[in-house]
């Protein structure tokens, strides 16, 4: 083994050493300690900000970085009206744009193949094996076997490319560039389902019918508050299969951009042979997924009803088929798959991508409005061009009218000229035009130097004065570009809309997992204390006919006392807007003498985390109001959280967009009583409030309010005692409700 040498210690040198001097480092080999903080900002950080902006998310185009140079490679290579080339070839030639290696070029390409069938509108005309999107086994050929073509529809996305509708960069070597968004003329960015995976965040977007996205696009720019739900009732996938409409989750999806969508796989029975023909799976699984879990119910002694599960997929499509014992009931079996199997799962939407460079989350409505944007900054783009364009022209044949007048002076000119760099300035001192004129008129052939064919050239001029009125009377009138987008999306719905895929399923409930059988609650009867700072009691009511007063925390408060059994299911709303839900008996029986159980702690809440009210229910019966301090009011039926499984905590429990001011539990309607810090009172029946099914939905106003003004009680109407009701009461809302009155203020203060 070598001798470590111990450097020395460096000399004092008087001159900078050079290069190619034998120069002894100091600290060389050592570890140079640096924050966590430094090494993330200049190391992570770049990386992870290249992944999000330059790889993984969508732009407003609909595509990818990868998508994009893949498509636009080919559109230059000529495919879009040619023959098909060989996969190779693209995929070699795309290699110019995208130094990621050809392989994932070529996975790029074969996803948006026809024949793969991961697009509802796809953008390659395949050829050979390009696999299945349903099929992780079927594998596609290798790219020297297949060609591709661009589709028809890809003529909407490079429209006018060649008119600077869009910016061009250069590429990664600098030696050719590429546009940073395609021209779409249609919405890609909701025609086709995206899924992407950055650092710290993802995209997953679903497929929405191309006729209805269009149809939604021209409602919403005609009337920005359009009701999309008529219009876009349901997403639409490619392989179909039956969706199971949820009203309150796709108004999320629409205006939050996220939400959960279930899907159920299509299938009937074939009773000549008994067995069921699966033909429509959902977009998140696979075939042998679906078998995979079909064959581990079987060695579990849990599908006893089938004899074989057959994959009989081939070039006509998607085909599994489940031979059924005799005597089964196809329909029962089914509904029993549907829990345990992938067959009915659910699409989990997350519409992110990149707005001017930034990711957001956006809903369907949000989208289509910067898509709208974008679409009329690429018609104002090509307007300008092609007015720059006619203006030139125009120019160009003002000169040549020029020389109408006295062709013979013009040979005259040039003939009599001895240098040739002196055409251009003695025809412009000769016919008094500019330069570029007296070029274009230096450059006509002598076989042109007629007064037909100038006479036709000059008969373009009204035609093009006319064309350049139009195009700047289209840049200065908003609704103009507005009615050459809608023209555009009726042209691409009417050429390349399809019927429905997927098939839309109302009022009927998701089939959920089945729950393993658990011991029986006991239930007996029980008083439930719930106090302001949060803590909560169970007493029987024997322990509360001998106990004396109640145990509290200094400075607490007992809010609600019910009587309940201990079979009751609570809600607890939280100040992040959450719900934490358990049942009377996940508490143990308490004393009045104990301060009983600290529920944020129980139940496991976040840090910070307390519960603002507690609900107690057995049927989910009646409606919570949530008033909030900007005078609205959401009114949310309590059967909004319930929930199939035995789910604990439900996100999104209220709307987050105001300060809570009050929360009420109510089993029927009821006159409530409003007060506000301007020292006014509303009284108004809770009928007047419409309930909303989603249960983050930000309310309706109820009461109008000045600025500075806030909600600050709400209580019901019963038992106050007031001077003259008749003054607050009101029969519609919003209303201002009167100032209180100094008796009724009184009253206030010692409710």
């Amino acid at each position: 083994m070598p001798k470590r040498v111990r450097p020395k210690k460096a000399a004092p040198v008087a001159a900078r050493p050079q290069l190619g001097d034998n120069v002894e480092i100091m600290s060389a080999g050592q570890v140079i300690a640096s924050p966590i903080t430094e090494t993330l900002e200049t190391n992570y950080m770049p990386y992870a900000m290249s992944v999000i902006v330059s790889r993984a998310l969508p732009e407003i185009d609909g595509f990818k970085p990868a998508h994009r140079k893949l498509l636009y490679t080919m559109y230059g290579m000529g495919l879009l009206k040619g023959p098909r080339s060989k996969s190779a070839n693209i995929v070699g030639s795309t290699m110019h744009l995208n130094p990621h290696g050809d392989a994932a070029i070529y996975d790029t390409m074969v996803r948006m193949g026809r024949s793969n069938e991961s697009l509802l509108v796809p953008f390659v005309d395949s050829k050979g094996n390009f696999g299945k999107a349903y099929s992780r086994d079927m594998a596609y050929a290798a790219a020297r076997y297949t060609e591709a073509r661009l589709e028809p529809v890809c003529e909407e996305l490079f429209r006018d490319i060649d008119k600077e509708t869009v910016d061009f960069v250069p590429n990664y070597d600098g030696t050719t560039t590429e546009p940073t968004l395609l021209p779409v003329t249609f919405p890609t960015i909701l025609a086709n389902n995206t899924l992407g995976i950055a650092v710290g965040m993802a995209s997953n977007i679903c497929s929405f019918n191309l006729r209805e996205l269009c149809a939604a696009t021209v409602a919403l720019m005609k009337d920005e508050n359009a009701d999309l739900r008529q219009i876009l009732p349901a997403p639409d996938f490619v392989g179909g299969g039956a969706i199971l409409y949820d009203a309150a989750e796709m108004e999320s999806v629409l205006e939050t951009g996220r939400g959960s969508i279930r899907v159920r796989a299509k299938w009937n029975y074939d009773k000549a042979g008994n067995c069921i023909e699966i033909t429509q799976i959902p977009p998140t699984t696979t075939v042998e997924a679906i078998m995979d879990k079909m064959a581990e119910l079987a060695r579990s002694n849990k599908l006893r009803e089938v004899n074989n599960v057959l994959d009989l997929s081939d070039l006509n499509g998607l085909k599994l088929t489940l031979e059924l014992k005799r005597g089964q009931e196809p329909e029962k079996l089914m509904n029993r798959l549907f829990r345990q199997t992938p067959l009915e799962d659910s699409f989990a939407c997350n519409f992110n991508l990149l707005i001017g460079g930034q990711p957001q989350v956006l809903g369907v409505r949000q989208i289509l409005r910067e898509w709208t944007a974008f679409r009329a900054e690429c018609v104002r783009r090509r307007t300008y061009h092609e007015l720059e364009g006619r203006q030139k022209r125009l120019h160009l044949l003002r000169g040549l009218e020029s020389i109408l007048l006295d062709i013979d002076k013009a040979i005259r000119i040039v003939r009599e000229t001895e240098e040739e760099a002196e055409v251009v300035p003695n025809l412009m001192i000769g016919f008094g035009i500019d330069e570029t004129q007296a070029e274009y008129v230096a450059e006509i052939k002598l076989r042109h130097l007629n007064r037909e064919y100038i006479l036709k050239r000059t008969a373009e001029t009204e035609q093009l004065e006319k064309d350049i009125a139009d195009l700047e009377d289209i840049l200065k009138r908003p609704a103009r570009i507005d009615r050459i987008i809608i023209a555009e999306l009726d042209a691409v719905a009417q050429k390349y809309g399809q019927p429905r895929r997927s098939e839309i399923l109302y009022d009927v409930a998701p089939a959920a997992p089945e729950e393993e059988s658990a011991a029986p609650v006991p239930d007996y009867a029980v008083t439930l204390f719930y106090t302001r700072e949060g803590y909560f009691k169970k007493i029987t009511p024997q322990s509360l006919r001998m106990s004396g007063e109640q145990k509290l925390k200094d400075g607490d408060e007992i809010v609600l006392t019910v009587e309940a059994t201990n079979a009751t299911e609570l809600l607890f709303f939280t100040n992040r807007c959450q719900v934490y839900k358990s049942r009377v008996a996940d508490f143990s029986d308490g004393k009045a003498s104990v301060l009983g159980d600290y529920v944020a702690s129980t139940l496991g809440m976040e840090e910070g985390e307390v519960p603002v009210a507690m609900v107690p229910t057995t049927d989910y019966k009646g409606w919570v109001l949530f008033f909030f301090q900007n005078g609205k009011c959401a009114k949310v039926p309590l059967e909004s959280y319930r929930t199939k499984q035995n789910r604990r905590k439900l996100l999104n429990a209220y709307s987050d967009k105001a300060e809570l001011a009050a929360l009420l539990p109510l089993r029927s309607e009821t006159e409530l009583a409003v007060y506000t810090s301007a020292g006014r009172l509303l009284l108004a029946g809770s009928a007047l409030i419409a309930a909303k099914a989603a249960r983050d939905t930000v309310g309706v106003n109820v009461i109008t309010l000045k600025r500075g003004a806030r909600i600050t009680r709400v209580v019901p109407a019963a038992g106050l005692e007031l001077s003259d009701d008749h003054r607050y009461r009101v029969r519609k809302l919003p209303a201002t409700g009167a100032l209180l009155k100094t008796e009724d203020t009184a009253e206030q203060l010692t409710l």
